[in-house]
């Protein structure tokens, strides 16, 4: 098997990192790697009313009673993606588990993610859940990017059961589905995975050159040729906004930021007609989490143009106790809100260049 050998950040060696705010808009967020020098990684471009909303948001999450007594978020619909999303929302400011106002919440959290993995051998979506296999992705990405910073001693062994689980699942043309097995596969559940395989690479979890080489020729075939916007399966359905930012964002993170297919799916996504900024868009949360993190990878030009209509967009939907509506529920869309309006910050290695 190869498997390549990856430099691994974690947050925790971000969390050293510095934001300079004396002069609103702009913060320059410096980060200090533990094994490198300090280096800048990116200029922040955030609002004071995109600072307050992050901040009331994660107050709403920590809120007596919105965080259940087992650790997780949400209702009984799919708890280990509210989960999730809610643990990396904390982590997207620096928050670290087990340390400062926010560490038990973390904990809490990791521990319920690790409990529901231990007692279905290794899987921590919702089982016989149509949206399982998204959890359980999302399970390995959250905790993935709690590598190094979290003193759970279980984390590990849970960690790379989960990678396990999707490394078999991945079906013979490079794709995911809804199952964990190797059956089918389409574009969204295949990102998914892209993405959390990644993060749990930059951990240090092994995960094989093949894996992703095969994912990434899954990924291009879901292209429409004519638009360069990406389908739902190869050959199957009509390119979409959503599709499309998921599409570019797998693909960036798995090293093809300049292959063709990839700046003609950026093109597709700038092209599209400006409703994808309405408060209401189809599928806003999962679109512009894609979206969002494809043109911050694509380039500081992409992204300054992009970032600050989306994070007005969210400010606007943002309720009165610091909570967003959600498609999938109110922690989903607090926690997702967060993450997309918080790219700035860099401190997730998932958000890094």
């Amino acid at each position: 098997m190869n498997v390549r050998p990856l430099r691994t950040t974690t947050v925790a060696a971000l969390t050293a990192a510095s934001v300079l705010a004396s002069t609103f808009p702009f913060a320059q967020v410096r980060a200090q790697d533990e094994q490198v020098a300090t280096q800048i990684v990116g200029v922040a471009r955030l609002s004071p009313e995109s600072e307050a909303a992050i901040t009331k948001g994660l107050a709403y999450l920590a809120k007596d009673g919105v965080q259940n007594p087992d650790g997780s978020w949400g209702g009984s619909g799919n708890p280990v993606a509210e989960t999730s999303v809610g643990l990396m929302a904390f982590m997207l400011k620096g928050y670290v588990p087990g340390r400062g106002e926010y560490g038990r919440l973390m904990d809490k959290a990791i521990s319920y993610l690790i409990n529901k993995g231990r007692e279905q051998r290794g899987f921590m979506g919702t089982p016989n859940n149509h949206a399982g296999m998204y959890e359980h992705g999302l399970a390995v990405l959250a905790l993935s990017e709690a590598w190094g910073q979290s003193k759970n001693p279980q984390l590990k062994t849970a960690l790379r059961r989960a990678v396990d689980i999707i490394l078999r699942a991945q079906n013979p043309e490079g794709g995911w589905r809804y199952n964990p097995e190797p059956r089918d596969a389409d574009l969204s559940m295949t990102v998914m995975h892209v993405v959390a395989l990644n993060s749990a690479r930059e951990a240090g979890i092994a995960v094989p050159d093949t894996t992703i080489e095969k994912a990434t020729k899954y990924v291009l075939t879901c292209q429409d040729e004519d638009s360069g916007g990406f389908r739902y399966q190869p050959g199957g359905g009509e390119p979409g906004f959503a599709r499309t930012a998921a599409g570019v964002m797998s693909l960036i993170m798995c090293g093809q930021r300049r292959h063709k297919a990839t700046q003609r799916g950026l093109a597709f996504l700038k092209a599209y007609p400006d409703r994808k900024f309405d408060k209401n868009y189809p599928r806003f949360h999962y679109s512009h989490y894609y979206a969002v993190q494809s043109m911050y990878q694509s380039g500081e030009a992409d992204f300054q143009s992009w970032y600050p209509r989306i994070a007005a967009t969210i400010v606007s939907k943002q309720n009165q106790d610091g909570s967003w509506a959600g498609a999938h529920g109110t922690v989903y869309g607090t926690g997702f809100s967060i993450l997309i309006l918080g790219v700035p910050y860099r401190y997730l290695p998932i958000y890094q260049r």
